[in-house]
């Protein structure tokens, strides 16, 4: 067994060398993770603890008794009702929305 390395890096370097494949899968999707300025975002975001209206109360029990009765609309059917598609969605997700047009005299 190597010595404890002194830096930390080298020494997650060498316990990964020690361990199986599905073990660094599980590794490297942590650093991913770690790395990922969302994912750190999300991570560190204060605990939410706004409480449940009344109102969201009830709609979240009127959607869960209509699918009761009824299938699930599609995402692609809703968007496409705003005559959008599944890319079009996925990309004003990534893309900066252009700023509102001025208009003078407002």
């Amino acid at each position: 067994m190597a010595t404890a390395a002194t830096n930390p890096k080298q020494q997650a370097h060498e316990l990964i060398e020690r361990i199986s494949t599905a073990q660094a899968s599980a590794v490297v999707t942590l650093i991913t993770s770690m790395l990922d300025p969302v994912d750190r975002a999300i991570a560190n975001a204060p605990f939410e603890d706004e409480e449940i209206s009344e109102e969201e109360t009830r709609a979240v029990a009127a959607s869960k008794a209509w699918l009761k009765d009824h299938e699930p609309i599609p995402n692609e059917e809703v968007l496409a009702e705003f005559g959008l598609t599944a890319e079009d969605f996925e990309r004003m997700g990534q893309t900066p929305l252009e700023p509102e047009p001025h208009h003078p005299g407002q």
